[in-house]
């Protein structure tokens, strides 16, 4: 591995290396390890994530050294840089119509792709759910028995290089239409009710104590969160901007096949 970032981190500094074979090998065995899930964008530190910066260099660096293609898959066509995944029976995933994931991106065994789509550099996990029109973005992190409800929108990151991918950890429910980008971390078994919206501004308070506990850019684990709003004054004005209040913990009885209702009917709350 050292080889390799060696070579990308000088290709990311003068582009002309491109033109290198051993570059471009380097490239192409980059790409291919993370398809495998051998080598991943983010992984586990302690309670922490590590971003590995240049395995994301070497993503970008992929798409000057590819060539526009025809791709078919059956009865489709698409016209691009990054061919699709395949071989899915052999690795163990069920695709039902038209998911669509990119080669580059590692989906493992028992992973479930409803018509769905996931992009290069991400990983998803063992056991976990993509439901129909769900979206998992450039680099991001999905974690073990995962579920990704319908029209789910996990955002990708590539540049900048520094920045870290969306990260959701085990075991978390991800309600319809949630929207999760800029590199926010929800963290092990959290439950996000519909049309939570997660940026690395949101404000996410915590309103089960006696005073509020605000977070941003994470979400501890086993939170049950739903939309919420507050005031905020302007020039013209006060008005309500959104946020997220994290209501309570998810409760030992709610195991991790529960459906997003029961665990948020706990607290009275039905989306």
């Amino acid at each position: 591995m050292t080889e390799f970032q060696h070579i990308i981190e000088k290709a990311w500094d003068d582009r002309s290396l491109l033109n290198s074979s051993e570059t471009v090998a380097a490239i192409e065995e980059v790409i291919d390890l993370l398809d495998k899930g051998k080598l991943r964008v983010a992984e586990p530190h302690g309670e922490s994530w590590k971003v590995n910066e240049w395995v994301k260099k070497a993503v970008i660096l992929y798409f000057p050294t590819r060539s526009m293609e025809t791709l078919e898959a059956g009865p489709l066509e698409f016209h691009d840089k990054i061919p699709l995944k395949r071989n899915y029976k052999e690795l163990g995933v069920r695709v039902v119509p038209h998911a669509v994931a990119r080669y580059g991106a590692y989906i493992a065994p028992g992973v479930i792709l409803m018509p769905s789509y996931v992009n290069i550099g991400a990983y998803v996990d063992s056991g976990t759910m993509v439901d129909t029109w769900a979206t998992v973005g450039s680099c991001a992190q999905i974690g073990r028995e995962v579920h990704l409800s319908g029209g789910v929108g996990i955002g990708g990151v590539l540049e900048p290089v520094q920045a870290s991918p969306v990260i959701v950890e085990d075991g978390c429910f991800i309600g319809s239409r949630c929207i999760v980008v800029e590199g926010v971390r929800v963290g092990k078994e959290a439950v996000l009710g519909a049309n939570v919206v997660l940026t690395a501004s949101t404000r996410i308070i915590d309103v089960t104590g006696s005073t509020p506990v605000e977070y941003r850019g994470y979400v501890p684990p086993r939170s049950v969160v739903i939309p919420g709003s507050m005031p905020k004054e302007f020039s013209a004005g006060t008005y309500h901007v959104p946020c997220a209040l994290i209501i309570g913990q998810r409760k030992p009885s709610t195991d991790l096949k529960t459906s997003l209702n029961d665990a948020l009917r706990e607290y009275n709350v039905a989306v």
